[in-house]
């Protein structure tokens, strides 16, 4: 792609068309996980060296026409999980239909709202240098951890993508080639940030000739945090991307040792005045009232449990409010990070989407809200 030229580029659904619009969440419970993610590249700009900074304008993101709906899913605890699969450790899923800019539910009746589109993965290649430091910190991490579960996906030599590499180069990359699940600080990837929608700028930094850039799993919406990690409004569709070389960009920009993309949200914002907001407190204390210290994952884990446990009351499911979490344009927020031993998140929630009031001082009638998409026993 020559500099300075803008384009369309055609994406996947981050898992290859694996989930299909149905009533039942079996494909999201045996969803091959060996696969993703389908992304449309590496792209080769003109002029990009190592040391530059490629800035990628976001100008437009559209579902295929003949594609209008998207899918959330919470994945089983045993293939993929998600952030609360310790207490929901099925496999659920939504589908989404697409009306203009708005979508809605039938699997979440009683919430409508307009999507802040953007992509969950863009980035360019790193160098042999660095993808050698990626897999030795994070298998550094898995030989290490204490957990008693998953904590880094290590090269993975099942269903590689290698497009037209002759053998021993298909071999290589699954014995090297680093998973696309973790964003990572020297190129981005998948950072899932919701608000890199239509007029953002992305400053990425180049490692090697030609930048390498890819692109994909586009999001028609997503809450912060993506809770459900299969979880914004999954869709396949074309992304519009002008491409800028800015040269020794990284000096210019001070991106030390080329860490740390930047960007410029675009002005599509979710449009919710701060008095139609409510918001949910967490702290590092867990749910059985352990004591950890400045933790923000457990506190941001509480102020989820405190969303799922206030719609509750309303008729919703647990796993209804689980999907929703990870979907809709919550605001998620970290209040404080000093004040030991507790770190304190919020979770804002937009009480216009729902078509009922969920406001403190609403009257609560339990309503029949039917229920998500399961997989079966």
């Amino acid at each position: 792609m020559v500099n300075g030229e803008t384009v369309k580029i055609e994406c996947l659904d981050w898992t290859g068309g694996q989930i299909k619009d149905n009533d039942s969440a079996d494909d999201v419970k045996n969803v091959d996980l060996t696969q993703i993610h389908y992304l449309s590249g590496p792209f080769e700009i003109e002029t990009a060296e190592p040391g530059d900074v490629l800035l990628v304008e976001i100008q437009d993101v559209q579902p295929f026409q003949d594609h209008p709906w998207g899918f959330t899913g919470v994945f089983h605890k045993d293939n993929g999980g998600g952030f609360l699969d310790e207490i929901y450790p099925e496999a659920a899923k939504a589908i989404w239909d697409f009306e203009g800019i708005f979508c809605s539910s039938r699997h979440i009746p009683g919430v409508r709202f307009a999507g802040l589109i953007h992509p969950g993965i863009l980035g360019c290649a790193p160098s042999p240098e660095i993808l050698a430091e990626w897999n030795k910190r994070e298998a550094e991490l898995i030989s290490t951890t204490s957990l008693s579960r998953i904590v880094a996906q290590p090269p993975q030599p099942t269903n590689v993508h290698a497009g037209s590499a002759d053998e021993a180069t298909k071999e290589r990359v699954g014995k090297e080639g680093a998973r696309t699940i973790p964003g990572r600080p020297e190129h981005g990837g998948n950072c899932d940030i919701k608000n890199l929608s239509r007029g953002s700028k992305v400053y990425l930094p180049v490692h090697v000739k030609g930048a390498k850039f890819s692109v994909g799993d586009l999001h028609f919406s997503q809450g912060d945090g993506e809770i459900s990690f299969c979880g914004a409004i999954e869709i396949a569709g074309e992304i519009t991307i002008k491409f800028q070389v800015i040269k020794d960009g990284q000096k210019k920009l001070g991106m030390v040792g080329g860490k740390s993309p930047i960007y410029i949200p675009g002005p599509v914002q979710p449009q919710f005045s701060p008095g139609r907001m409510i918001y949910f407190e967490g702290f590092s204390v867990d749910e059985n009232g352990k004591q950890h210290y400045m933790d923000a994952t457990v506190a941001y884990r509480q102020s989820c449990l405190r969303v799922i446990e206030y719609l509750r009351r309303f008729g919703y499911s647990d796993y209804q409010v689980y999907l929703m979490l990870s979907c809709i344009p919550i605001e998620g927020h970290v209040a404080g990070i000093v004040d030991i031993p507790n770190a304190c998140t919020t979770i804002g929630l937009p009480m216009d989407i729902f078509s009922f009031d969920i406001s403190p001082s609403a009257e609560v009638k339990k309503l029949d809200l039917g229920a998500c998409a399961m997989a079966s026993k």
